[in-house]
């Protein structure tokens, strides 16, 4: 028995060091093909404007009577690309504005505090430098959520309407514990300098691109981005954030949220978005049979329902 463990043992041993050797492999390959990929992190489709003496980059499409503003969940590398699903549906109708903060898509890395007063001021700056004027119709995914509620209780003559994609209320500190928040730090940083994301897009099918180039670029944001100092700083502010929009009423600005199937077993988080709406002039809420990256999912329905909802608050 004691021969067999150890022959277990010694099988368990080889796997680790085998699974260690690859992470390592595929962390030097990452930091190489880096270095030859820096002509695909420019793109004449996003517009450079300049905010705290850094780069930030904004992709527009589109014209209309409403701007809506689109607004990256936490740690999504590529803004541009992951709301292409939604924003292509839209722009016939609609100017459409993709904010990528510092640390996403093709905007620089910045050091300092990520609070929420720095990420609204920042954002309005950007789109003030831009020439692209309130209101806006704000739509964040996930965590920009917080960032949407915020701007909207302090500006309310900027914000025309709130669209939330599975977006975060201030409920999300009772749901997501401190340690969780430290863990996923952790993880996604490991992630990040393991490289191991490349091999895995490599041969992923990525709906969010049309062509072989446009994927090329797209891992090349991807694996630039993910998990840096920028976007995982944002993390440290959270609970802050959560109080100062509970120290404020909510906004009374038009509000529709779409929510997926992934929370609504949790009664907090369900009551927060229709807390929201009953605290709106005109909202509701819809429930979505997918994941948390709603627009991915049904962006059919969804770029549906905004333009429904967005002639009703016309009236």
């Amino acid at each position: 028995m004691g021969k067999v463990l150890k022959t277990i043992g010694k099988i368990f041993l080889w796997i680790l060091i085998a699974i260690i050797a690859l992470l390592v492999i595929c962390g030097v390959v990452n930091k190489i093909m880096q270095q030859n990929e820096k002509d695909l992190l420019k793109d004449d489709r996003c517009t450079m404007v300049e905010v705290d003496g850094k780069n930030m980059s904004l992709y527009t499409e589109g014209e209309g009577k409403h701007t809506i503003v689109l607004m990256s969940g936490w740690g999504t590398p590529s803004p541009m690309y992951d709301f292409r699903p939604l924003y292509e549906k839209l722009s016939d109708d609609y100017k459409i504005v993709v904010l990528e903060k510092f640390g996403y898509g093709l905007s620089d890395k910045v050091g300092g505090e990520r609070d929420i007063d720095t990420l609204i001021r920042q954002d309005r700056e950007a789109l003030k430098n831009a020439g692209i004027e309130a209101p806006y119709v704000l739509c964040p995914h996930s965590l920009s959520g917080l960032e949407a509620t915020y701007w909207a209780q302090k500006y309310p003559d900027e914000v025309e309407a709130i669209i939330g994609l599975d977006m975060s209320t201030s409920v999300i500190t009772e749901l997501e514990s401190e340690t969780t928040i430290k863990l996923q730090k952790v993880i996604g940083k490991a992630v990040a300098l393991s490289g191991i994301n490349r091999p895995l897009m490599a041969i992923s099918d990525l709906p969010e691109c049309h062509n072989a180039e446009e994927k090329k670029q797209y891992i090349a944001i991807y694996t630039t981005n993910d998990g840096n100092d920028t976007i995982r700083k944002e993390i440290d502010s959270m609970v802050q954030n959560c109080e100062k929009i509970d120290a404020l009423p909510l906004p009374k600005t038009p509000t529709l949220q779409f929510l997926s199937a992934d929370n609504t077993d949790k009664k907090p988080w369900m009551d927060s978005h229709q807390k929201m709406v009953d605290a709106s002039s005109h909202g509701r809420t819809i429930q979505l049979d997918c994941g948390h990256y709603v627009h991915h999912y049904e962006s059919e329905k969804i770029a549906k329902e905004i333009k429904t909802f967005l002639t009703e608050i016309e009236k």
